[in-house]
């Protein structure tokens, strides 16, 4: 069973910023969808598993950016 959850991102101003917060998301295990929306800075996540939000955290850090 799929969970979804939606985070939000702050400092992302372009495609390229998705992207890079994009990937980094996509490499946590059990996520199985990424989809960013970048004028509200949403992150909805599909995971196979509950995400750790500190996961989470990690990757959107590790692109250059902030939870919100």
């Amino acid at each position: 069973m799929s969970s979804t959850q939606t985070f939000t991102v702050t400092g992302m101003t372009c495609g390229h910023c998705v992207a890079s917060v994009t990937e980094e998301v996509q490499e946590i295990t059990g996520v199985e969808d990424v989809a960013v929306d970048l004028p509200t800075g949403a992150v909805t996540i599909t995971s196979a598993v509950p995400l750790d939000e500190t996961a989470v955290q990690a990757a959107v850090e590790e692109a250059g950016y902030h939870l919100a």
